[in-house]
């Protein structure tokens, strides 16, 4: 099966304050080393990935396969500090992926970043999200021509709403940025909003089948059916238990409108988990991969690691 390896930013400090560690920084290195090593294709630009400025970003990809992307950032004249997307070829299938970072804060909002904003390093500034995505997006899908659109979106997750909600032409987005965790995708509008999962503990696992037209369908979504179909029907259960015993008229009353509810409940589920997608349409499915101690650590990766972090350090 082909694969597309990516990230949407945010991965390389745990905090802003990082700046000052040696430690986090020898860190947030071998990050980037081993993300061209293993095969990532690009990964968004995000405020913590900013903690020792553009030049340190910059220094450390020289070369590399992995692309930063930023279709917003600029410099104190106004250019491009990043390229807005990259191309790329998977299964003979073209994607085009855009890179996004917060934009600057609004002097006219309140302090805090409550605005879907972020604070910048000194002579970077970050245009509004929404403008600089749609510019691309046109651009990727008039000249590329491309099969697939995603977006990483390192924005706040208010932001990133909007953006899936708005952006015509954008297939999925992958939100980065509050550590939110895992979580299911879900149809925003006119895009699918996709949580990449808690910072090194889980993977993200999209699968896409891009067969037929029309929007995406979620085929987890019979899955979740039947899940949720099983703790009803036990709830049916323990409602026809207690009316067995049960002798007060009302009370029998009040569980015989429960149990219609859950019957009711139950037969909805049944038809969600029975539905299958159109025959014309795409789908897509989201699962993770737990990063936990039954995943094999590479022993080399891991002396490297254990050189920064030794095991019992704070950071390990």
């Amino acid at each position: 099966m082909p694969v597309l390896v990516l990230d949407a930013g945010n991965a390389l400090f745990k905090t802003l304050a990082d700046g000052q560690d040696a430690t986090a920084k020898l860190r947030a290195g071998l990050l980037l080393e081993q993300m061209g090593a293993q095969g990532y294709t690009a990964m968004a630009v995000g405020q913590r990935d900013l903690v020792l400025g553009v030049d340190f970003l910059k220094k450390k990809t020289k070369g590399a396969k992995l692309k930063l992307l930023s279709a917003n950032l600029v410099d104190a004249k106004g250019q491009p500090l990043f390229p807005a997307s990259v191309v790329t070829s998977v299964g003979g299938l073209k994607v085009g992926i855009i890179g996004v970072s917060p934009a600057s804060p609004d002097p006219q909002a309140p302090a805090g970043g409550s605005d879907g904003s972020a604070f910048l390093p000194p002579g970077v500034r970050g245009l509004p999200v929404g403008p600089a995505v749609a510019a691309e997006v046109k651009r990727l899908r008039q000249t590329a021509p491309v099969d697939l659109v995603v977006v990483l979106a390192a924005v706040p997750y208010v932001e990133s709403v909007r953006l899936a909600q708005g952006a015509e032409g954008v297939d999925f987005v992958v939100q980065s940025h509050d550590g939110r965790g895992v979580g299911m995708a879900q149809r925003q509008g006119v895009s699918t909003l996709v949580p990449p999962g808690e910072r090194g503990r889980q993977l993200a696992k999209l699968e896409v089948s891009l067969e037929g037209t029309g929007p995406f369908s979620d085929l987890g979504e019979a899955n979740r059916a039947r899940e949720s179909q099983r703790m009803v029907e036990a709830n049916i259960a323990r409602v026809n238990e207690r009316l067995k015993t049960e002798k007060n008229e009302d009370a029998r009353r009040s569980l015989q409108e429960t149990l219609a509810s859950f019957e009711s409940r139950r037969d909805a589920l049944a038809r969600t988990a029975a539905a299958s997608g159109p025959a014309t349409g795409r789908t897509y499915l989201l699962t993770y991969l737990q990063l936990g101690p039954d995943v094999a650590s590479d022993a080399t990766v891991q002396q490297q690691v254990e050189r920064i972090e030794p095991p019992g350090s704070t950071g390990h």
